[in-house]
């Protein structure tokens, strides 16, 4: 992997053995992490992408424990409804940061089945990321990814009319 063009290209082969597409990709100093999105472009899970490899697995931790429809703990829609919305997972985020990493709060608040992942900041700069169960309010910090480099959003969808 030498670049986020290889890193998408990884991701996107991942996603479409799946029927998914890749959103936005995160380069952190040991390796790539991307968002897998569903047909109708919301959160469907995350993988982490080998740096020296190229392989590409589920991401440890929220996508395999807490996502409801494509992690382990899979389960009937009806027992996936979420009873934290995005802005109390936000608070929940900030309070936990608040307490445990001082000087960092959350934003960007991304809805998977189960779970939100946040990116955490200091200030306006992106310095990893955390997750908030949906149904426990339950927090769960990544902290296998290493240091923020960058970030690639999803290439936008062009609508051209037929």
């Amino acid at each position: 992997m030498r670049s986020f063009d290889d890193a998408r290209r990884a991701a996107d082969r991942f996603a479409q053995q799946r029927g998914l597409s890749t959103g936005e990709i995160m380069q952190f100093s040991d390796g790539y992490y991307a968002e897998l999105l569903d047909p109708h472009g919301r959160g469907a899970t995350e993988i982490l992408i080998d740096p020296t490899s190229g392989f590409v697995r589920l991401e440890m931790g929220p996508a395999m424990m807490w996502n409801t429809t494509y992690g382990m703990m899979a389960t009937t829609p009806q027992s996936s409804l979420s009873s934290v919305s995005p802005d109390q997972a936000l608070r929940i985020a900030d309070r936990w940061l608040a307490q445990n990493f001082p000087g960092l709060h959350a934003a960007d608040p991304t809805a998977f089945p189960g779970y939100y992942t946040l990116h955490t900041l200091r200030g306006d700069q992106v310095v990893g990321m955390m997750s908030v169960n949906t149904q426990t309010a339950a927090v769960w910090y990544h902290t296998w990814h290493g240091q923020f480099v960058a970030m690639q959003e999803a290439p936008a969808v062009s609508s051209t009319p037929g």
